[in-house]
Formats: structure tokens, sequence, C-alpha cells
């Protein structure tokens, strides 16, 4: 059944869930505050800065006004960076539709309040929008979503109906959705799985091999899980697709941004230069900063995370950073178990 969707922000991975929603026959908005960037689209039909190969159909209507964009909408898809989810979130609150299923694509961790995109969502929206919030995570590269090729990723809602609504609003032959209520869980992956992408880019900017590369991962998403289930996560969700399954292609895909600018550092490149020249959100960057606040905050050790965050600072070199988490203390590998608050 086609729905009203919007799709709030025209950056690589909201231009693919338009151009998805719109493929699978749903009428859709994309709103974009650049009105350069929306006057390029309507009149090429293709976004100039992300996608460039991909034509939009023409059933996508980008617009600056967020009024225009969330007017009846049934649907509210969030692709914004993460730290301009709470102003735009503030902002449509009192203009979405009062029964929209609101979709969080945003993957991050707010900095200084340490929380999840679905609870800064909740917080910026009126109260009764809050159970209506679903998250959608897992390995899903824009352009491939893009371009048709078989995607499949986790939608999450503690309402399950909910969940299970935007699973049939989104799956095609192409993108399955399967649904899950731990949305926490689905959260802490999803933001996480860029530091450790980070980390492994540094890892083979070194050229440190196969063996570092696979143990950075592994030992990546212990941190991971970690974290979770100290937050009250189910820690079964991080064998999932939003957990090792984004963390698997985010580490390893070239189509990675995080991955690039753990590459760049890794060959001894500065950080300022890296990401001028990716011209993209890598939030993987902002992620570890907000991570690592948020681990001191609550006792949970993360070396590979609060390794990036040194490394990202310039109080190590890449070559120290490695020799700092191969000499850490001798332990136990399931040595991590924190109990859920």
């Amino acid at each position: 059944m086609a729905v009203r969707v919007a799709v709030l922000g025209a950056g690589s991975f909201g231009s693919c869930l338009a151009i998805l929603c719109a493929d699978r026959g749903h009428d859709v908005t994309l709103w974009a505050r650049d009105a350069g960037l929306v006057d390029s689209i309507a009149r090429e039909r293709r976004n100039p800065r992300f996608l460039k190969e991909i034509e939009f159909p023409a059933t996508i209507r980008p617009t600056t006004d967020l009024d225009t964009a969330l007017a009846d909408r049934e649907m509210v898809i969030v692709a914004v960076p993460s730290h301009a989810v709470r102003d735009v979130m503030t902002r449509a609150g009192s203009l979405l539709h009062g029964e929209a299923l609101v979709v969080s694509a945003v993957k991050g961790i707010e900095m200084d309040t340490g929380k999840t995109m679905d609870e800064v969502i909740a917080e910026s929206l009126p109260a009764a929008f809050a159970p209506r919030v679903v998250v959608i995570s897992g390995p899903s590269f824009a352009k491939e979503v893009a371009q048709h090729m078989p995607t499949v990723v986790t939608v999450a809602c503690r309402e399950e109906a909910y969940a299970i609504a935007v699973q049939s609003h989104l799956s095609s032959p192409w993108f399955r959705c399967y649904s899950e209520t731990d949305v926490l869980g689905v959260e802490i992956g999803g933001a996480l799985k860029n530091v450790i992408a980070i980390a492994v880019g540094i890892s083979d900017g070194l050229g440190l091999g196969l063996n570092a590369r696979a143990a950075t991962m592994t030992r990546g998403l212990a941190e991971i899980t970690r974290l979770g289930v100290r937050m009250g996560a189910n820690p079964l969700t991080f064998l999932g697709l939003a957990g090792m399954g984004d963390l698997v292609l985010t580490c390893t895909g070239d189509l990675s941004r995080n991955r690039r600018v753990g590459l760049a550092l890794g060959q001894g490149r500065k950080l300022a230069d890296i990401l001028e020249e990716l011209g993209e959100v890598a939030e993987g960057v902002r992620t570890t900063y907000a991570a690592c606040q948020l681990a001191e905050r609550l006792g949970v050790e993360l070396p590979i995370a609060q390794g990036v965050k040194l490394l990202l600072e310039g109080a190590v070199d890449p070559r120290q950073g490695v020799t700092q988490l191969l000499t850490r203390q001798l332990r136990g590998e399931r040595d991590w178990n924190y109990p859920a608050r």
C-alpha cells in the first residue's frame, strides 16, 4: 500500500531512502536546508553531491520548506547528521501529522547528553510520538540501495506493531527488513560500528595485515556489546544485522566513509585535511568522543574507541596507538560482563 513519505536530509542515505520509497510507489517529499542542492535535484533529477550517477524518480519532490515537506506525511524518515537531529525535530514537532510514524536512519550518539538518536527524537517531539519512533539500521551502503542491489536491514521499535508497519512500507524484492524490539541495541550497534571502522581503517592504512583487521573487528564487537549490555541492550542484537552485519560492511567496504578516514589517518594524513576532502559527514569521528564520554560515565572499558580518540586528538601516532592496545594487561577473552543498569 502506498503511503505519503517525507525524508528529512538529502545526504547520501537520505537520498537513497527517498529513491527507495519512490521506487516502492510511495509519494515522497525530500527536505534539505540547501536551496542550491534542492534546485539541482528538482532540475536535473540527480543529487550533484551524493549518488551523482543515480537518477531520481519524478515522484520525489525536493523542498527547503519543512512545512511543505511534512504536510500530511504518514511516515517521516530522519536522515540528517546526528548533531542536527535535535534542532530539526524540534522544528518539525508542530508540523507532523498526528499519526505519523517517525523513522530514524541516523547513526550516532549525542554529544554531552550521551543519548541515542531515538531518545533525542522522542525528547524533541510531542510526547504522543514517542511510542512511534522507529530506527532503521544494518549493512546498507546508500549507493547499493539506490541501485537496487540486495540489501537486508533491521527496523526496531519498542512497540513492535510500528516496526512491522515500517517493515511493510519499506520492504521490496531488493530491500528486506527484519523487525526488532531492542531499539537500544540497534542504536548502539549502528553508532559504534563507525568508531571501529575508523580503527580498522587505521590498521589497514598502516599495512598491518588481515590478522590485525580480524582482531580489531572481533574485539571491536566485544566493546560494542559491552557498552550495549551495560546500558540494558540484549547481547544477541549485536550478533545480528545492526551489530555484526553492519560492522563487517563498514569495516571492510571501500564505500565506507569511516573506513576511509581511518585509512588516511593510518597513512599519516591530518584529520582536518581528510574530512575536508571527504565532503561528507563521517559520523564515527563525532561518535568516538560521545562514546568514550558515555563509557567513562558508566564505568565501561572501550580500549579501541579510546585509542581512536587519542589518535584523533593527536595525543598518539597510529603505531603508538597499536602498541598501546597490544601491550595492555592480559585478561580472559570474555572478561567484560557488566550488569545491566
